[in-house]
Parts: structure tokens; sequence; C-alpha cells
């Protein structure tokens, strides 16, 4: 299965799984990735490896915004598979071992499917394994404060909301934000385009990602990598105001 890569920069590649977004940050023959699409994806992930000359074997680190599965999907089979290390927010780590879910219920899901998009969207997820038990058994914090030693040198934003240990991962020298679920362009539910706010049903706290936009708005760069929707050039500060914006 052909992966849908983009450089969008020197060593930084965004890739489009089937509906979730993924990040490949390449240093000589180690990479980053950041984040994994959805269980179903697990054959783009690993043709998108190799369309940039890397591999399984060579992913130093496999770091999460957060643990829904559309995110998580291939963190377990890379950590067992490759003894691959999982980083995230210490607030995220239970919720990757699926000690609770903070996600939108099927209930919720079926209440917003007179929405456009949404019914579409749901089948999707159900056969991607968007509601398959998934767990991370072994999560890890963050190894420092600050730039992690990672291919791409990504710096960990707390950006809470979507999830409790939500983040974001801050590129300063390349001026890239990847920012997951707290900031994205588009999605399949949504009837915009542009920097905008994932619709309500999917936060776990509304009023916290809403507060986590300011976060990102004091960031340095030009270039968005959202969790969903294509990428996104400009300033991340106006990015994030437009979506606050939108949101209030």
């Amino acid at each position: 299965m052909r992966a849908d890569v983009h450089q969008v920069a020197d060593g930084t590649y965004l890739v489009h799984g089937s509906d979730t977004n993924w990040v490949i940050l390449a240093e000589g023959d180690a990479v980053t990735l950041v984040d994994t699409g959805y269980p179903g994806d697990r054959e783009r992930l690993l043709a998108s490896l190799a369309e940039v000359g890397s591999s399984p074997e060579a992913v130093a680190a496999v770091l999460i915004t957060h643990a829904h599965n559309d995110h998580l999907g291939s963190a377990e089979y890379l950590r067992a598979t490759y003894g691959t290390p999982v980083y995230l927010h210490a607030a995220e780590a239970p919720h990757a071992r699926r000690e609770f879910l903070h996600q939108v219920s099927i209930g919720t899901v079926l209440k917003n499917g007179w929405r456009p998009g949404v019914l579409p969207w749901a089948v999707h997820a159900l056969r991607s394994g968007g509601t398959t038990h998934n767990p991370v058994t072994a999560p890890e914090p963050f190894p420092a404060t600050g730039a992690l030693d990672l291919p791409g040198r990504p710096v960990p934003v707390h950006t809470p909301g979507h999830t409790d240990g939500h983040c974001a991962y801050h590129l300063p020298g390349a001026g890239v934000l990847v920012s997951g679920d707290a900031l994205v362009s588009g999605h399949p539910t949504s009837p915009v385009e542009g920097p905008q706010l994932l619709p309500d049903m999917f936060h776990h706290e509304r009023p916290r990602a809403v507060a986590s936009l300011a976060v990102l708005a004091e960031l340095e760069g030009e270039l968005l990598l959202p969790g969903h929707g294509p990428v996104h050039r400009g300033s991340l500060k106006d990015a994030a105001h437009r979506a606050r914006e939108r949101a209030l």
C-alpha cells in the first residue's frame, strides 16, 4: 500500500493516513515518528518509512500527541516488535495503557449522526480499528525537559483539553509545529477548512482545548503539521488566533 508522503522541510515529512496524519523527522538513518495513525494504517505507516529511506528498525522513538486509536495505532506494534520506546506526557501514559478512555462515545456520535460527514467518518473509524482495545503496555514519560535528544530535536508542548496529556511538538530551528489534535486544518466531520479546533464532541474538556490555543500562539514558526487536514503555511500565532476566533 503506497503512502501519501509530503516532504515539507529538510528531514521533515507529513504523511496522510486514511483519515489521520503522522510525521517523520529524519536525521541520517534514524527517524522520529510522531503518531502512527489508525491500527488499520499499519501498511501505510511501514510504506511511509520505506519511502523516506528508513525502516521500522531505524525508528529512534515514537512520540504520541495523545492516546486516541487514530494516533496510537501501531505504537505498541513497534514497541513490542522492535523495542522502540514510546514517549508521551506523563498525564497521557495511563490513557495509553487504557486505564481509562477519554474518547467520544458511540452514543454521542449517533446523536450527531445528522451532521454532514459524521456517519461516513464513523464507519471508516470502525473499519480502521478506532474502537479496538489497543493499549501501549509500557509507555514512557518524556526522558527530559525541553528539546528531546531525538531526530528533529522536538520540544514537547503540553496542550491539554482534547485529552489531559495532549502534547504538540515544536521544532524551533525549523519553525515547525506538529500540533496533533490541539490545532487542525480540516476533518471529515468539519464543514470548514483552515486552522480550527476539532468539532466539540471530540474534546474531553473543550474549554481547556480553547485555552491551549493561547499556548500555541506563543510559538514561533511558519509551518503547521496538524493531526488532521493538510499542511498549513503561515504564522503559527495567526493560525492559533484564527482557530480561537472560530471556537468562540
